[in-house]
């Protein structure tokens, strides 16, 4: 309408008003014609007719009322216009996935950066294994690690020390600076590719291994055998994980009533099979660590360990291998255990039996100072984290990896 009024009123106006005796329009002319609807004469006095201001306000009414009656063409209201988003409002919105819906393993190479702080700050949405999101990413972590030969500890999803420094070994490995994070050259070199989790069949040799243990030495050495209390502490070592791992993954267990047959999820752990024997063995007393290397000093292994309490009884230097014995016994001597009433009252030796919850666990790897060894431990979750009284404690499943690749006199230097 707004147009058609315009148009009015150019046939209405003296059709030489508007065009120079060139014949063309000029830009002043044209933004005053287009404004009041008049033509601008030769002698420069303005030239119209009413008739045209009243077409033309008519057209301008009719224009608002037709765009008042259309709301669709109208501009947008201030309120449908939402507003900039504010910092909060990028944080990461908790989610939940669905129980059947499939999720594939998390390929590091491709992920976000995994630092502590972004560990740290990620949401706690939970994922289809039951974890949130953050510990599935650093039990991914953890699961790549140890497909390197470089163990974190018992497998928790914790964004600890000890995955820290199995973090920093693998740097170490590969001449990147040893930092802890997960930055984006490590990413490209650490990649996991394979399933994070696979089910472990409960059976009946281990529901028929399992042992309640003795309060005292002398209760635990009348037992025939010193085996896993519970399928619970079973299935965890088994798979290199934490009770509170498989916890987590099973909530729905009743873990006082397993019974044979019962499927339980855990984490699809493997160590890398080992193709020679290392060449040599070195503990940093520091780090709480103990790696291998080949005869080319690279590191083909890493694990933490726990050192003695007392900085006495911490050996140093240049020790030697002398005996490998997997599933040894145990003699306790109560001279080593000054602080057990019990030792002191007891007055003689015991013998322990084999097990998982002997003394120094599945393994022990003897020293040539004697009383001194590397071994297991019934309590893998304390290694790195208590002290012994002079042997270097290993969780059990990394001294059997470890005893693989060892032989018998064997160096292994102990740093300060």
């Amino acid at each position: 309408m707004l147009a058609l009024g315009v148009l009015w009123n150019r046939v209405l106006a003296t059709p030489n008003v508007a065009v120079k005796q060139s014949g063309s329009i000029s830009a002043p002319q044209i933004f005053v014609q287009a404004r009041t609807g008049y033509g601008v004469n030769k002698s420069g006095k303005s030239r119209g007719s009413p008739w045209t201001l009243a077409v033309f306000a008519l057209g301008l009414v009719a224009w608002i009322w037709w765009q008042r009656a259309n709301p669709l063409m109208a501009a947008p209201a201030e309120a449908r216009v939402p507003p900039f988003p504010s910092k909060a409002s990028h944080d990461v919105i908790p989610l939940i996935i669905p129980s059947n819906t499939p999720r594939p393993a998390m390929d590091l190479q491709t992920s976000t950066g995994l630092t502590a702080a972004a560990i740290t700050n990620s949401s706690a949405r939970t994922n289809l294994s039951g974890l949130s999101a953050s510990a599935e990413q650093v039990l991914e972590l953890q699961l790549a690690l140890v497909r390197q030969g470089i163990s974190p500890g018992s497998l928790d999803g914790v964004w600890g020390s000890q995955t820290r420094a199995a973090l920093r070994a693998f740097q170490q490995k590969n001449a990147l600076p040893a930092t802890g994070d997960l930055d984006e050259s490590t990413r490209r070199l650490l990649v996991w590719n394979g399933r994070s989790f696979t089910n472990y069949v409960v059976t009946t040799d281990d529901m028929a291994g399992l042992r309640s243990m003795g309060k005292t030495w002398l209760a635990k050495s009348q037992q025939d055998r010193l085996g896993y209390e519970t399928i619970l502490e079973l299935v965890a070592e088994k798979n290199l994980s934490s009770p509170n791992l498989i916890r987590r993954l099973n909530p729905e267990n009743q873990w006082s009533n397993v019974l044979a047959g019962a499927v339980i999820r855990v984490p699809c752990a493997e160590f890398p099979p080992v193709g020679a024997k290392a060449a040599f063995a070195r503990i940093l007393l520091l780090e709480k660590v103990l790696q291998t290397f080949d005869e080319n000093t690279n590191l083909v292994a890493h694990f933490p360990c726990s050192i003695a309490q007392r900085v006495e009884k911490r050996p140093l230097g240049q020790l030697h291998v002398a005996v490998l014995a997997l599933n040894p016994n145990y003699t306790f001597d109560p001279e080593v255990f000054p602080e057990s009433a019990e030792a002191q009252e007891l007055g003689r030796k015991l013998i322990l039996q084999p097990g998982p919850n002997n003394p120094v666990g599945t393994v022990w790897i003897g020293l040539d100072k004697p009383g001194y060894g590397l071994h297991g431990t019934p309590h893998p979750e304390q290694v790195g984290r208590t002290e012994s009284h002079g042997c270097f404690r290993l969780a059990n499943w990394n001294a059997e990896y470890l005893s693989t690749m060892m032989w018998v006199g064997m160096p292994v230097y102990v740093d300060p």
